[in-house]
């Protein structure tokens, strides 16, 4: 008889010593039957009694202490191997409140899920986009009062973060951010360094706003000066007397001027947020009054070669025109991203008179600012992992050369860099899809991804319903490409852009095959979004509140009916598959010292045609292996004689697990 949340929130309170003490007692590594949307109701004395009886009190109070760093559990490892088997859970921070409530989320998932990324942690700009950061500043919003009250000490959300990876890192997990290689349009990085971003001028002079006066290479140049006019005339948001020149105040030689210190000047302090947007945004005022604005950012061939769109345009609060731009020869999966900048990795060739980049020139300070501050950020919070946003991003219209340098690619830039100064296990999770050459990318996206030196990547099994050939055409090359490639390619449940109301139908079957088949391929990665155990099948479309993905954003104008949010997160009902995930879990927690990061080999493979897929390990660790077997239709045969005889020990939905005694 299916049971509802009501009834398992029952049942938890009812239990809940009992519950919390298995793990507490350190008897299992999470606290089964713990739903997420209880977990993140936890108050703070509740959550550091549970800690404090599972971790002890040194480890605890370390963990605490803002300026002590609990170290990684990969700390010792010579390279970034790791990732590659690693079963990761993605949290967008904004759904669940606060950064400390990861820490209660955690608290649900058992030990296989050994590695937490979170969505981006930054300041968001325009709509409030997680990926179009505003400023290298953390996310106010994520800020935990309750946390503050109960220990004054961590009253900030920087201290917070440092607190949450330190005690994530004492609960055996690795830590992830998102690195971005853009930022919002108007984001204090593009104002207070033009030269790493590319601009355009629109035509405002002579009363033509929708068109481009001017797409040259040295427009950042001109808008270096009109910043300079605003700052003689606004004066320095922080009082600094403009004693120095222009060139100084731009130079991206630290030696010369700190970063800080030309935020402070041009915005004002850091924590002043308010204070910090007027500056803003009255200086963005003052540069598209004289038509100045930053190229948007592109996705996919050509990538290059734009203008205006005159017939598509916003009008903002402001009474600002926002016009979008188009390619002049789009291909198939072209897109334009309005609100967003890329960094101005390349120089342009010929002035940028036929949009082209000349990738023999690079722009260093773009480089090395970005890699300066990724590295920066890993050091205060300790992060172990990196994913790179849009790493399909190749531009070069030959594809991948024969020989890749230093300056091939940012994101590959940043893991060495961070690699470099000690910490050799920084990984790097790419996002990328797999896709067919020449389509988001040019060139082969497997070679890229190997010229890249990504650990794993995304892949797009997410993206497709469990039982069709397109499923089982990639699962199979996915499996192939771990034997044969750098990277390993994941076994993806489901992410926070696909738990989307436009994506419904890939969710509403094959869910326990997805979950079981992610956890026990033990030498595939997997990455599995929060909420994931009890999302609603969505037979009809559910409230915008339902979907994580409506929460990367912020969007309270009603006008836009399939964005916009007015309440929190709403967590799912799905209470059958809630329970079905939770003895999976159970189960898997009594075998994994076995059968974690073992090799793999298929009894069954995706690519038979058969409606089930069944695997086994290469080398079990001792005499007794096991056998997997998952359905992508729910119902497994009873009799399987390709498979080897053993013991069922494991069952549920379509999902069977044997233990095999070897002779």
């Amino acid at each position: 008889m299916s049971k509802s949340i009501a009834d398992l929130q029952a049942t938890w309170y009812q239990q809940y010593a009992t519950f919390t003490d298995v793990y507490q007692s350190g008897r299992q590594s999470f606290i089964p039957n713990l739903l997420p949307q209880t977990s993140v109701q936890f108050s703070v004395y509740q959550t550091l009694e549970i800690l404090h009886k599972r971790l002890g009190n040194e480890t605890l109070r370390r963990a605490l202490n803002p300026a002590e760093t609990i170290d990684s559990p990969v700390k010792s490892y010579a390279n970034s191997d790791w990732l590659k088997r690693s079963n990761m859970v993605g949290v967008n921070v904004r759904t669940i409140g606060s950064f400390w409530n990861v820490i209660n989320y955690t608290l649900t998932l058992p030990a296989g899920h050994d590695s937490i990324h979170l969505l981006p942690i930054w300041e968001p700009g325009v709509v409030g986009s997680l990926y179009g950061m505003v400023s290298w500043q953390i996310n106010p919003e994520f800020f935990d009062v309750e946390l503050a009250r109960f220990v004054p000490a961590l009253d900030s959300v920087e201290k917070q973060l440092k607190v949450v990876t330190n005690l994530l890192h004492a609960m055996g997990r690795t830590v992830g951010m998102d690195v971005i290689p853009h930022t919002d349009r108007f984001s204090e990085m593009v104002l207070a360094c033009p030269c790493l971003f590319e601009w355009v001028q629109r035509d405002e002079k002579s009363g033509k706003p929708d068109q481009l006066a001017d797409h040259s290479s040295l427009v950042y140049r001109y808008v270096e000066e009109a910043i300079w006019q605003f700052l003689k005339f606004r004066g320095s948001a922080d009082g600094t007397p403009l004693t120095f020149s222009k060139d100084t105040f731009f130079s991206t030689d630290t030696a010369i001027l700190a970063d800080d210190q030309r935020l402070r000047i041009l915005f004002g302090p850091a924590h002043d947020y308010g204070g910090r947007l007027n500056r803003r945004i009255a200086l963005i005022r003052h540069l598209t009054a004289q038509g100045f604005e930053t190229l948007p950012m592109t996705m996919a061939p050509p990538y290059r070669g734009l203008h205006i769109d005159k017939s598509n345009f916003t009008i903002d609060e402001y009474g600002q025109t926002w016009y979008q731009y188009a390619f002049d020869k789009p291909e198939a999966m072209s897109r334009v991203f309005g609100p967003l900048a890329r960094y101005r990795f390349y120089e342009s060739k010929d002035n940028n008179q036929r949009w082209e980049l000349d990738f023999n020139r690079p722009n260093l300070p773009a480089w090395q600012y970005v890699c300066r501050k990724v590295s920066d950020c890993q050091r205060a919070y300790n992060f172990d992992f990196m994913r790179g946003d849009m790493a399909h991003v190749q531009m070069r219209p030959g594809g991948v050369p024969t020989a890749v340098d230093e300056y091939y690619d940012p994101l590959r830039a940043i893991k060495k860099f961070v690699q470099a100064t000690g910490v050799p296990y920084f990984a790097f999770f790419a996002e990328t899809f797999l896709a067919p050459p020449d389509t988001m990318s040019y060139g082969n996206e497997l070679d890229h991804l190997d010229a890249i030196e990504a650990d794993s990547t995304l892949g797009d099994l997410q993206s497709m319903v469990v039982e069709s050939d397109e499923f089982r055409h990639h699962f199979a090359n996915y499996y192939g490409y771990i034997k044969t490639r750098r990277f390993a390619p994941n076994f993806t449940v489901m992410t926070a852009d696909k738990d989307d109301p436009r994506f419904d139908e890939f969710y509403r079957t094959g869910n326990l095959f997805r979950y079981f088949t992610a956890l026990f391929l033990t030498d595939m990665p997997s990455y599995v979004g929060l909420g994931f155990e009890v999302r609603n099948l969505h037979e009809n479309r559910g409230a915008n509140e339902e979907y994580t993905k409506l929460y990367v954003f912020q969007i309270g104008d009603d006008r836009q009916p399939d964005k916009v949010t007015h309440e929190p997160f709403a967590w799912g009902q799905n209470a059958d598959q809630f329970v079905a995930i939770g003895r999976i879990r159970a189960f898997a927690e009594s075998i994994w010292p076995e059968i974690a990061g073992k090799a793999t080999k298929w009894l069954v493979e995706p690519s038979e045609g058969k409606n089930y897929i069944a695997w086994t390990h290469i080398e079990p660790l001792c005499q007794t292996g096991y056998v997997f077997a998952a359905s992508m239709t729910g119902n497994l045969p009873q009799s399987m004689p390709e498979l080897p005889k053993g013991e069922v020990v494991f069952e549920e939905a379509g999902c069977r697990i044997w233990r095999v005694t070897k002779s």
